[in-house]
């Protein structure tokens, strides 16, 4: 698009259902609103499906997958390629779309967009790397073979946070793999993923592989699917919460599960630390996606020699973000998603003064239409102040003081959740002891960014099951066939 405007890119989205390669009105017209949450105004109204609409998807989805699984992977890769490439080609206008529904700056949106893409990308050249064995048994008599084949019919459940990347992480690797699928967007941002959904048509991808239904009842529409015997695969992103009750859904039919839930990540500052580096790395781990993700810093953690000093830089690094609206020139903190988003953030930070943390700068809500919260720096919080043990989900950065080595990995693994970790330290040993010994799925070591579509992503303890991205992320949408042959 030559002018990219905020009417014309939510104009560009089509707002129905898709079920079986055509777009199509919820079955009794329902419909229901998206909001700007940087202004509260309605975008659009999009359509709100009912459970029967989500059985039709998952009809589709089963009447598709035994061609699509005997679809070549040379030509199930090259689809994902040119959906690469059409969302770089289209990377201002969907980034714009992305703004409006979920709030992130600008700058982030395009961000996100060239994230999502090289899930693309990465499962386009995984697609031809499905492999399988071949063995001569033990006692010689007979031969093993092992195959590898797609799962079968998906559910897809992602989240409002990331709308496109967390869209890609699952429909790259189950395209790639020969999965048909159902998908359901949250019903905060359902425009990026119909966008994304109409440009896999674009790319060939044939009718009924992807499947996309929006609704408001999330559970009465998707409840249905995972309790039906013929759908094969269930992987959410969302809340460690809502992820229990999805694992008792599938324990009906034994479903296979991928979870990427909840975290609360510990952010270790070591006396030794480079701390320019380190403050760099904190607002990385922080502020990116205004708090809003499961990989952000949750609980600061610094040594007693450097925390005054930590602290003093971090304030003044936070305390100078501009906010405002995400479509506006020099805003880096968008509004949080919605108003129950700043009351849970606008609690914890009550929670924790009144228990004794000091604010140095923020701890307040900003007046005017949207769901904005100030960028806020706490010390002195104390271990039972509930933000230590609940995710924030907002740009909020609580710092606690530590002596050794062994009370920083005990307070960083004390908790239920185990996604991710950040460790700043320039002391080699050190940074292998507590590497080894932190009790999460991935680590930032020195760095506070850990997503990439080549590396697994996923978390241990109550983040979750499986992973996503990497060699590995294939896997989760195939199954291991043994074949005995005897001699």
């Amino acid at each position: 698009m030559s002018a990219v405007t905020e009417s014309g890119v939510i104009e560009a989205v089509n707002k129905e259902l898709l079920i079986g390669g055509k777009w199509t009105p919820a079955t009794d017209g329902r419909t229901f609103g998206v909001h700007d949450p940087a202004t509260g105004a309605v975008l659009c109204e999009v359509a709100d499906a009912s459970p029967a609409d989500g059985l039709a998807a998952l009809d589709a989805a089963v009447a598709a997958q035994a061609d699509w699984a005997a679809h070549p992977p040379r030509e199930r890769g090259e689809i994902l390629r040119r959906g690469y490439e059409a969302l770089m080609a289209r990377q201002e206008e969907l980034a714009l779309l992305m703004t409006l529904e979920m709030g992130k700056p600008l700058a982030e949106a395009r961000g996100e967009i060239a994230y999502a893409a090289e899930f693309f990308r990465w499962f386009a050249e995984e697609a031809v790397r499905i492999d399988g064995g071949y063995a001569v048994a033990p006692n010689g008599s007979g031969r093993f073979l092992v195959a590898k084949q797609p799962v079968g019919p998906s559910l897809l459940i992602t989240p409002w946070n990331f709308p496109m990347a967390m869209g890609t992480r699952k429909i790259g690797p189950a395209v790639a793999a020969g999965c048909t699928m159902v998908i359901k967007p949250a019903a905060q941002t359902p425009l990026s993923m119909l966008a994304l959904a109409e440009i896999l048509r674009e790319a060939g991808l044939p009718d009924g592989v992807l499947n996309v239904v929006t609704t408001k009842s999330a559970g009465t529409v998707m409840e249905p699917l995972i309790r039906d015997g013929r759908s094969r695969k269930l992987s959410f992103t969302g809340s460690t919460e809502v992820g229990r009750r999805l694992l008792e859904q599938c324990a009906g039919t034994v479903l296979r599960t991928s979870m990427e839930l909840g975290g609360n990540a510990p952010f270790l500052v070591f006396d030794d630390a480079d701390l320019d580096a380190a403050i760099e790395g904190a607002m990385q781990a922080k502020m990116r996606n205004i708090g809003e993700a499961c990989t952000a810093a949750n609980r600061f953690y610094v040594q007693r020699g450097v925390a005054d000093e930590f602290a003093r830089r971090l304030t003044e690094r936070m305390s100078a973000l501009p906010i405002g609206r995400g479509t506006e020139d020099g805003v880096v903190v968008g509004p949080l998603i919605d108003e129950a988003a700043v009351e849970k953030v606008s609690s914890l930070v009550a929670d924790a003064a009144q228990r004794g943390a000091r604010v140095l700068t923020g701890g307040a809500t900003v007046d005017g239409p949207g769901h904005f919260y100030q960028p806020t720096v706490l010390t002195g919080v104390p271990a039972d102040a509930r933000m230590t043990s609940e995710e924030i989900f907002g740009p909020v950065a609580p710092i606690s003081v530590f002596d050794t080595e062994e009370e920083a990995v005990a307070a960083a693994n004390d908790t239920e959740y185990g996604l991710v970790s950040y460790v700043y330290t320039s002391e080699l040993k050190r940074a292998l002891r507590v590497c080894e010994r932190l009790e999460t799925g991935m680590i930032g070591l020195n760095q506070g960014i850990v997503s990439n579509p080549a590396a697994p992503f996923g978390g241990v303890k109550q983040s979750g099951l499986g992973r996503e991205g990497g060699t590995v992320g294939i896997e989760e949408f195939l199954e291991t066939k043994y074949i005995a042959v005897s001699l």
